[in-house]
C-alpha cells in the first residue's frame, strides 16, 4: 500500500517539528535551533526549510501565527505534535529492533 507523503518524516522535517513543539519560531530561528540541536549535522537552507514549512501548512501540521515584514512566525498544531510523537515512537521501535538484532549476533 503506498504511503502518504508525510507518513514518514525526513530527518529535516523531524527536527523542524521538534523545535516547533517547544516554541513558535520564525524560519531563521528554526534553522538555527535545528543546527544547534544536531551540532551542525543538519543544516537547513532557506529553500529546504520553506518547502518543509509549506508542506506542513498544507498538511495542517503548522500554521503561520505572525507576520512582520518578511519575518513569519510558525506554530505547531495538535496534528503536527501528534505526527512528531508518532515519528518519535517509530524511531524508538527501529532502535529496539536494531538492539535486539545486535544482541542476537553477539
Amino acid at each position: 500500500m503506498p504511503r502518504k507523503a508525510l507518513d514518514l518524516l525526513t530527518e529535516s522535517m523531524f527536527y523542524v517539528l521538534m523545535v516547533l513543539c517547544r516554541a513558535s519560531l520564525c524560519g531563521t530561528d528554526i534553522a538555527a535551533q535545528v543546527e544547534a540541536i544536531t551540532r551542525g549535522r543538519v543544516r537547513l537552507g532557506p529553500a529546504t526549510l520553506y518547502t518543509i514549512l509549506g508542506k506542513f501548512e498544507r498538511a495542517g501540521y503548522t500554521r503561520e501565527v505572525e507576520t512582520c515584514g518578511r519575518r513569519r512566525t510558525y506554530q505547531v498544531t495538535e496534528q503536527g505534535r501528534a505526527a512528531y510523537l508518532q515519528e518519535v515512537e517509530r524511531l524508538r521501535q527501529c532502535l529496539q529492533d536494531a538492539q535486539r538484532e545486535e544482541a542476537r549476533h553477539d
